[in-house]
């Protein structure tokens, strides 16, 4: 004789617990710290532990990303290393385009490109092979004028492309890209001049000094002195965004121009090699929206 057996006696699946006002609090306020990105995780107590719970509690992560997803922010990382490492989507309120960041600092609509190309080459500087993106121990380090010769050596290079093609080298404001941004870069001043020995912002150290600043406001880099007109070092949040965005073309030219190399842990410059022709792209700047 088979015993019935009512519904009502079978175990039922466990309901997943209930998402409470407080767990939404604190995956808010989460990603709040996320959104400090200079706060490190170690110096306090509160996102540390936000930050185990997260890795500890499943329904509390993804409690968090769904926040940072309704903010239109992608989370890069969560980790003890970078924190709540987020970035923003390009719909997100977050999100800065270039062209609003160098309007801040001229109105020359030409700038744009050379505040775009700035940044680009930071990132180039900074992580130069494909491995230090990939290595969380590898430590970028960039100066002022480093980063301005990197751009005068690719420059250079460019040039000699352009002249070899038989290229018009006049200088073009109106187009977009690395091909239009090199020729007005290559025009500009390093250093200029004011009566009172400052820097133009105009001058091209002086952009390169603006993008530096930024990302180091931003959390991306650190500053360790004053030398080659100031130096930096980057963070495990400027890696992850760049190794985010790496797949960009306009990156990937400029790695391509064969003008640097790393050695020991150090980036620098070497003189360029012939490579293959490149088709030059539109314009693209780390960390900003077009």
């Amino acid at each position: 004789m088979t015993e019935h057996v009512e519904w009502s006696d079978v175990d039922a699946p466990a309901a997943p617990p209930a998402v409470t006002p407080a767990d939404a609090a604190d995956a808010a306020r989460l990603v709040a710290f996320g959104l400090q990105p200079k706060l490190q995780p170690a110096r306090d107590q509160e996102y540390t532990e936000l930050l185990r719970r997260y890795r500890e509690d499943g329904a509390f992560a993804r409690l968090a990303d769904a926040v940072a997803t309704g903010l239109g922010l992608v989370v890069l990382e969560v980790s003890p290393r970078a924190g709540m490492a987020v970035t923003a989507a390009e719909d997100s309120v977050f999100a800065v385009r270039m062209g609003d960041y160098a309007r801040r600092t001229t109105a020359d609509s030409a700038d744009r490109f050379l505040h775009g190309l700035a940044h680009l080459a930071v990132a180039a500087l900074a992580f130069p092979r494909p491995e230090d993106l990939a290595d969380d121990s590898y430590i970028g380090r960039v100066t002022v004028n480093g980063v301005d010769a990197f751009v005068r050596q690719a420059c250079r290079r460019l040039e000699e492309r352009a002249e070899e093609s038989g290229e018009n080298t006049d200088p073009v404001t109106d187009a977009p890209g690395l091909e239009a941004a090199w020729r007005i870069w290559a025009r500009r001043s390093a250093t200029g001049a004011t009566k009172d020995a400052r820097r133009p912002a105009a001058s091209t150290t002086g952009i390169v000094a603006k993008a530096l600043g930024f990302l180091t406001d931003s959390g991306f880099l650190q500053r360790t002195g004053d030398d080659h007109g100031g130096t930096y070092r980057t963070t495990a949040r400027y890696q992850l965004q760049v190794r985010d965005m790496a797949g960009g073309a306009a990156l990937g030219e400029l790695l391509e121009l064969g003008v640097v190399t790393e050695t020991g842990g150090t980036a620098s410059l070497l003189p360029a090699e012939d490579t293959d022709d490149l088709d030059l792209v539109a314009d693209a700047g780390l960390p900003f929206h077009s």
